[in-house]
């Protein structure tokens, strides 16, 4: 049986350093992010941290199609219909995996490029998000739509999301809207806009470079600004329409910017008009919580936020409505979500504060142990 992450160490040519390679293995799910494959990598990067060899970390994955299409939901599923109705253990075990390898990318001592290429949603974001170096494609499909599965944008969009340019982050949450590689640059989430066909050149010149110890950080920078660029760079959607973006969020509540994108003219635009048609379509209580979320984490530490998103992800868990997106979606696959409330309008608001309890005493949060004060690097 094939690994579901390969994990390699690839030796330099002539400093005698080791390059950590993470290759995501699951082609056929696109690479969906499960418990196996998060636990294999939060190991491999605590190991490789504390090694003086180890100068940077790559990580990739197999096939053409997707570096991360998500997180394994259909596990989730099956959890949370055998939980009925409370917060199912697998949920807890699986989130606070997912979270603290995110949270230990976005703090990782040395260069981590991850190869962006493909579909790059959900815990492919949360993987990419926090890397020193994200390279994006011509190929690249950025986008965190748990709108339509009610969830909400977790693994630290509560971090990132609100601190990118103007209202894009809270855009994007409530839209699904997806991102090309050069909208994710504009934003600040890629940093490099390379060929698909560069990869294994990436890998070569990692391997060929003569790596001093210091300054890590700007050897793997000057190595990725020598691959080349799309041959057609993708034209930016947000760039474009951020001045309507902005306007659009500017509400107060979630109703207020709800409504507005809702009611906005955005025929003839077929991004606009996929963002706007994924949203009619959402969870009205994942509107009000990336609405929340945003506001809150603005003003949070990397650390908090993730905290957060442990407590806010359990409660999708134990709330049905979570359940129901992904059945709707994977399970009978009939694209028809019976969602608890019909609009924005009607959720009550100590339905969406219960979300942002914590189902455990202090002491016994999952995620207790991360230090606080850490920031997006």
């Amino acid at each position: 049986m094939d690994e579901v992450v390969i994990v390699e160490e690839l030796s330099t040519k002539s400093s005698g350093h080791v390059i950590g390679r993470l290759t995501l293995n699951k082609p056929k799910a696109l690479n969906a992010l499960d418990l196996d494959m998060a636990t294999i990598m939060l190991d491999a990067l605590l190991a490789w941290q504390s090694r003086s060899d180890v100068v940077s970390v790559i990580i990739d994955s197999a096939g053409d199609k997707a570096f991360c299409a998500g997180g394994d939901i259909v596990s989730m599923y099956r959890s949370m219909v055998e939980a009925e109705g409370g917060v199912p253990d697998f949920l807890e075990t699986f989130f606070k995996t997912e979270y603290t390898l995110d949270y230990t990318i976005h703090n990782y001592a040395k260069p981590i490029v991850v190869w962006g290429a493909g579909i790059v949603m959900g815990g492919g974001m949360g993987l990419l998000c926090g890397a020193s170096h994200r390279v994006v494609t011509e190929t690249s499909r950025l986008a965190m739509p748990e709108i339509s599965i009610g969830l909400y944008p977790d693994v630290g969009g509560s971090y990132f999301l609100p601190r990118l340019p103007g209202k894009t982050g809270l855009f994007l949450g409530l839209t699904g809207g997806q991102m090309n590689g050069a909208d994710a640059c504009f934003v600040g989430l890629g940093d490099n806009l390379v060929a698909a066909s560069e990869k294994e050149a990436l890998i070569e010149r990692f391997i060929e470079h003569q790596w001093e110890q210091e300054d890590l950080a700007n050897q793997a920078t000057h190595l990725l600004s020598s691959l080349k660029q799309p041959d057609e760079i993708p034209h930016s959607n947000i760039e474009q329409h951020l001045d309507l973006i902005n306007s659009l969020c500017e509400g107060n509540s979630a109703k207020e910017v709800v409504t507005s994108i809702l009611q906005a003219d955005v025929k003839g635009d077929k991004w606009l008009s996929r963002a706007q048609g994924t949203l009619q379509k959402g969870s009205p209580i994942t509107m009000h919580l990336v609405y929340q979320q945003c506001q809150r984490g603005a003003k949070m530490t990397l650390a908090e936020c993730f905290q957060m998103e442990v407590n806010m992800s359990c409660r999708c868990g134990e709330s049905g409505e979570f359940q129901e997106g992904v059945r709707a979606l994977l399970i009978d696959k009939d694209m028809s979500p019976k969602w608890k409330y019909a609009t924005v309008d009607d959720v009550p608001a100590d339905i969406v504060e219960h979300f942002f309890s914590s189902p455990w005493e202090d002491s016994q949060h999952p995620l207790a142990s991360l230090t606080q004060g850490s920031s997006l690097t």
